[in-house]
C-alpha cells in the first residue's frame, strides 16, 4: 500500500523549501524529502550567508518575505546597514524553517532519500528509504515531483536529458566560522585600514558590531589587504591558492563569530574519472587551507588574536553541477536582451558571477537592468509533470552563474508551486506524459 501525495519535492534547499512551503500554502498534500537531518541546504549545511540582495521587483517572494519576518521574530536575523534583511544565523535558521513547515501542514522526511522512480498513469511512483525507520522501506505515489537536489538527481534517475559543460566549471568553497573574534576591535581596524566602502563595510545593529570585507588575489581592485596576505605567503603561512578568495561576514546573535566564504577549491581536470576519491580529497585539502586562513587572520588581523574555527560546514559550497535540458534553457542573450518571458519565474539584477581559479579569470559581468527566468526553464521537457529548482534549472553554463543565488533558488521554488497549483485545480486531466 503505498501512500498518496499530490507534490513531492526532493530536496530542502532555498528552492526545495520554498516550493514545498508554497505547495503546502495552497491545500496541496505535499511531502518535502530531505537526505541531511535539518532543511535549507547550502544555507545551514554549506554555512552560507547573508542571503544576496537582489532586486526582485516583488515577483514570487511570499516564502521569502515569511522567512525573514520569521527569523526576525526569533532573532535568527537583521537587516545590514545597505538595507539587505537577508543577514541570517545559519544555526537558528534550522528551526525557523521546521516552524514554517509545521505552519503549513506540509509533511517532511529526514535522513531519507527515494529510490526506484517509475512514471505511469500520469504519477510517479517510488520507494522512500529513511534512516529514521532503519531498513524499511516506504512507497509513495505523487502527481507531482520537484527536483531540488542540486544535481539534478531524479532527472537523470528517469534518463532525462543533461545539458553539457564543455569542460565549463565553477570553483567550489567549504566554509567555515571563527569564534572568540573581537569583532568590536577587528571592526574598528578593518574600518581604518579599508577606506573603500564597496568592499568593507562595519555598523552597530542591537548592539553587536556588524562588518563585511574581501579580498582576492585578481588584480582588478587595489585591495586593502593585499599587504597583508602579501606578507604571509612570504611567511610561509598561507600558500598562494589560499588567498584566491577571502570573504567574512559578522554573524546575528552570534557575537565574537564570523563567518568566511572561502577557501576556493576547484577539482582538477580528472575530477570525472577519479570520482568520489576526487571529491574526498577536495574536502581533506580544504579543511588544510581552512586552518592556515585561520592562522592567517590569528597572526595579521587585529581582533582575531584569541579567535579559533568553531564550525566547519558539512556540505561543499557547490556552484554548479549537472543542469537539466527543460522547456528554455536559459540563455546569457536572454539577461542581456532582458526580454520579458510571457510566464515569469523571478526577476532579477545579479550579474554573472563565474567563480574561477585563475587570475584575472572569471568575475562578474554586470547589468544595468532587470532580466527575467522564464517558468519554462523550471520545467522538464520529458514529463509534464516534472520541474526542476535550485542550481540544476536548464540554463547555459554562464546564465546560470546569475541565476544561482539563494533567493532567485527561494522564487523558483514558490513560481513552480504556483503553477503547480494553477495546473491541479483545472478540470482537465492535470498531467500527461510529453510525446
Amino acid at each position: 500500500m503505498s501512500i498518496k501525495y499530490d507534490v513531492v519535492v526532493v530536496g530542502a534547499g532555498a528552492g526545495g523549501i520554498s516550493c514545498a512551503w508554497n505547495a503546502a500554502k495552497y491545500g496541496l498534500k505535499t511531502l518535502l524529502v530531505e537526505k541531511n537531518l535539518h532543511c535549507g541546504g547550502l544555507i545551514t549545511s554549506g554555512l552560507v550567508m547573508p542571503v544576496m540582495k537582489l532586486n526582485h521587483e516583488g515577483i514570487n517572494v511570499d516564502f521569502y518575505n515569511a522567512l525573514v519576518k520569521a527569523a526576525k521574530d526569533k532573532k535568527a536575523c537583521i537587516t545590514y546597514s545597505d538595507g539587505n534583511n537577508g543577514w541570517v544565523n545559519t544555526e537558528l535558521l534550522k528551526s525557523v524553517f521546521d516552524d514554517l513547515l509545521k505552519s503549513v501542514n506540509c509533511d517532511v522526511a529526514f535522513l531519507s532519500e527515494i529510490t526506484n522512480i517509475l512514471h505511469k498513469n500520469t504519477h510517479f511512483s517510488f520507494e522512500l528509504h529513511s534512516e529514521l525507520i532503519g531498513t524499511l522501506s516506504q512507497y509513495i505515489e505523487t502527481t507531482f515531483l520537484v527536483d531540488g537536489t542540486g544535481n539534478a538527481k531524479i532527472f537523470r534517475d528517469l534518463n532525462c536529458e543533461i545539458l553539457k559543460n564543455f569542460g565549463e566549471k565553477q570553483s567550489q568553497s567549504l566554509r567555515f566560522v571563527m569564534a572568540n573574534v573581537d569583532c568590536k576591535k577587528f571592526g574598528k581596524w578593518i574600518q581604518e585600514t579599508d577606506k573603500d566602502r564597496d568592499v568593507t563595510t562595519v555598523c552597530q545593529i542591537d548592539g553587536q558590531t556588524h562588518f563585511s570585507t574581501a579580498y582576492t588575489w585578481d588584480k582588478g581592485r587595489n585591495w586593502a589587504l593585499s599587504p597583508y596576505f602579501e606578507a604571509a605567503c612570504k611567511d610561509n603561512v598561507l600558500k598562494p591558492a589560499d588567498t584566491a578568495y577571502f570573504q567574512i561576514f559578522s554573524i546575528p546573535y552570534a557575537d565574537g563569530a564570523v563567518s568566511f566564504n572561502c577557501p576556493r577549491l576547484l577539482p582538477p581536470e580528472n575530477a570525472q574519472d577519479k570520482g568520489f576519491l576526487n571529491r574526498s580529497e577536495l574536502i581533506i585539502e580544504g579543511r588544510a587551507r581552512i586552518n592556515r586562513i585561520a592562522e592567517f587572520c590569528k597572526k595579521y588581523l587585529k581582533g582575531f588574536e584569541n579567535a579559533y574555527v568553531s564550525n566547519i560546514a558539512d556540505m561543499l559550497g557547490v556552484r554548479e553541477s549537472f543542469r537539466i535540458c527543460g522547456k528554455h534553457i536559459f540563455s546569457v542573450e536572454d539577461i542581456k536582451s532582458a526580454k520579458k518571458p510571457e510566464n515569469i519565474a523571478l526577476t532579477s539584477n545579479y550579474p554573472i558571477d563565474v567563480h574561477s581559479d585563475k587570475k584575472n579569470d572569471g568575475g562578474m559581468e554586470f547589468t544595468k537592468h532587470t532580466w527575467y527566468l522564464p517558468l519554462e526553464s523550471l520545467m522538464s521537457k520529458d514529463y509534464e509533470n516534472l520541474y526542476a529548482v535550485g542550481r540544476c534549472l536548464s540554463a547555459e553554463f554562464k546564465a546560470q552563474a546569475a541565476v544561482r543565488t539563494q533567493l532567485n533558488c527561494f522564487s523558483m521554488g514558490e513560481a513552480v508551486a504556483k503553477h503547480i497549483n494553477m495546473v491541479s485545480n483545472k478540470k482537465e486531466p492535470a498531467v500527461k506524459q510529453a510525446q
